[in-house]
């Protein structure tokens, strides 16, 4: 009981530990587990016993006989199901030619070279270094976005390497199954005719459970016959009945299916699909927490010591700094993306979840049924994921200073709420060099700012998952543009830090408008107008002008008559190079005396007279 209990709340420990310092949270799972297992063993425990004993002797210790096979496989469904979920066809097609070919092309490169490295510098049979270079195509999404939410980098650059990991998660996870079966049917390589009916049926059964199920999941949802309070849990125990049934039908197939399943139901219609996913996740930190200390614990110091030479060494540097270049520059090839960002993609790659858990379920299972070289896989994936995390995590900050990819002011603008007001202005600064983001819970207002050609999020602001938007990094301003004066504060507070670091405003309330002396620093545009205002002139004059000023004198009489004229609301401020500076409430004052500048504000435009 003790030490079912200690995982649980190490697991959770290691995963507040690396929440607080930003780092991978599988960092401080695998060394917790290296430290409770063969570190322990080896130096702390005076009987030579682990602290933490996954397998003792066989049959003995927290998963005597075949229970850790079983509770690593179930797990790793769970978590590549949920993988699956967040895989969604029209990103595919939306994120570009480098993403596509980084997941085909790069995956092919890292799949063939990382072989043949491993066959050579560690003489292992084709099969076992094929499998291996396999495990280690997945670049996983959780291993990468700790590390660049603080590194603010080009929306591009850190897209590519965001959807490259969502990506090829189930790719690599598949390619990985389908090598252990050719491994697992064809006798230790020798693929006979039957070896190649087996393989056939695990694509089958695999494919086929789970785009059925999927559906038929779907179909329960939409038709409402499970009840709301048992949605979540109802779909969790049909993930797990579809990978045990597929893995009846065909040996192994199991998690192909629910990476099916889970690829399916993401791209469905269900308007449940966001909660669903909320709980995946929250029960795969869960799982990945006990996993990995788990699998870490299970492995034994003679499993370390088989890699602990110089050939480990050259192999990994052959890995991270030969093949992911490699594969970088050859998917990059032809893009707009510039030297240094290649560069910045081919030192960003860390192996993650995926990797270690599936390598420690094919490693275990390989090596009890006596396959040569097995007993590589483990300890040889585990040293390129914590080798790529510890380099990663410790120098990609420093290294994007270095190249020049590393943006010295942030000028992006994340505008709360996608009113007809935000998506105006959203398309204003969008058209002079501005990215722009909004967000809002109102998915109408989402659809119409996507029609118009405006990068906007579907988000609640009081949930902290667009903290850890690696796309957002580049934002250096936020506009609070609600109808709710509440909401309007609560954002500026919470995003001020991370996204506001050049400024944060708000509109103005109701009874600040009426109150001349409680002008909050903020404020946004005006004074005398807040949001209700604000639409209405929209609605009104749908358009955005631009006036030349003479000087400072000149800004301050047009500031001036928009204080009494309610036709005119000032927005901006876009100097001599044509870059544009928001304007705050009653501001009166310019950097410059306004020469070549420009004053653009919303409504009816300015007559001669008044120019």
């Amino acid at each position: 009981m003790l030490e079912l209990a200690g995982i649980i709340i190490l697991g959770i420990l290691a995963q507040w530990v690396a929440w607080k310092f930003k780092i991978p949270a599988i960092l401080p799972l695998i060394l917790i587990g290296l430290l409770v297992g063969p570190i322990a063993a080896e130096f702390l425990s005076e009987d030579g016993t682990k602290w933490i004993e996954p397998i003792w002797n066989g049959n003995e210790g927290l998963f005597p006989g075949e229970s850790l096979f079983y509770f690593v496989s179930l797990a790793i469904s769970i978590i590549l199901f949920e993988g699956g979920l967040t895989l969604k066809m029209s990103e595919i097609k939306n994120v570009g030619p480098v993403i596509t070919k980084l997941i085909t092309l790069g995956s092919l490169v890292t799949f063939f070279g990382a072989a043949l490295s491993t066959h050579y510098i560690f003489d292992l049979s084709w099969e076992i270094s094929f499998l291996f270079s396999g495990l280690i195509i997945v670049t996983g999404p959780t291993v990468i976005t700790p590390i660049l939410r603080n590194i603010p980098l080009k929306k591009d650059v850190s897209a590519v390497l965001k959807w490259e990991g969502i990506l090829i998660d189930p790719i690599g996870a598949l390619v990985a199954v389908l090598v252990f079966e050719f491994i697992s049917v064809g006798g230790g390589g020798e693929f006979t005719k039957t070896a190649f009916i087996e393989f056939g049926k695990i694509v089958l059964f695999g494919s086929t459970f789970g785009f059925t199920f999927a559906h038929a999941l779907n179909f329960s949802i939409n038709k409402k016959w499970i009840p709301h309070y048992l949605l979540n849990v109802f779909a969790l125990a049909a993930v797990l009945g579809v990978f045990v049934l597929s893995d009846n039908f065909a040996h192994e197939s199991g998690l192909l299916a629910v990476v099916v399943m889970g690829m399916v139901l993401g791209n469905s219609n269900s308007p449940y699909l966001k909660e669903l996913l909320y709980f995946k996740e929250s029960l795969s930190v869960l799982l990945i927490s006990i996993l990995f200390i788990l699998l870490a614990a299970n492995i034994n110091i003679e499993d370390l010591l088989l890699i602990y030479n110089w050939k480990t060494a050259i192999l990994f540097v052959t890995v991270v700094f030969v093949i992911r270049p490699l594969g970088v520059f050859l998917s990059t090839s032809g893009s707009r993306l510039k030297l240094n960002e290649k560069l910045f993609i081919s030192w960003v790659g860390p192996r993650g979840i995926v990797a270690a858990g599936i390598a420690s379920l094919f490693g275990l299972k390989l090596a009890k049924n006596g396959v040569p070289g097995a007993e590589y896989i483990t300890p040889l994936v585990f040293m390129i994921v914590l080798g790529t995390v510890l380099l990663n995590a410790t120098t990609a900050r420093l290294f994007a200073k270095i190249i020049g990819v590393f943006l010295l002011k942030s000028e992006g603008i994340l505008i709360v709420g996608a009113s007809e007001i935000s998506r105006l202005l959203g398309t204003y600064l969008e058209s002079n060099g501005r990215h722009v983001v909004l967000i809002d819970s109102n998915e109408t207002n989402i659809l119409r700012a996507k029609e118009s050609g405006l990068e906007a999020l579907n988000a609640n602001i009081y949930s902290d998952k667009l903290l850890d938007n690696i796309e957002l990094n580049d934002i250096g301003y936020v506009m609070a543009l609600t109808g709710n004066s509440d909401i309007n504060k609560y954002a500026i507070n919470k995003f001020s830090k991370q996204f506001g670091e050049n400024g944060s405003f708000r509109l103005v309330t109701k009874e600040e408008m009426n109150d001349p002396t409680n002008n909050p620093n903020e404020g946004l545009f005006s004074h005398t107008n807040d949001y209700n205002s604000l639409l209405e002139l929209t609605k009104k004059y749908p358009s955005i002008h631009e006036i030349a000023l003479r000087d400072l004198a000149h800004y301050q009489d047009l500031i001036e008559k928009t204080n009494s004229d309610t036709d005119v609301i000032p927005l901006f401020i876009k100097d001599e190079e044509g870059e544009l500076h928001i304007i705050s409430s009653y501001n009166d004052a310019l950097d410059t005396n306004g020469k070549g500048c420009c004053l653009v504000y919303l409504g009816k435009r300015f007559d001669a007279k008044e120019a």
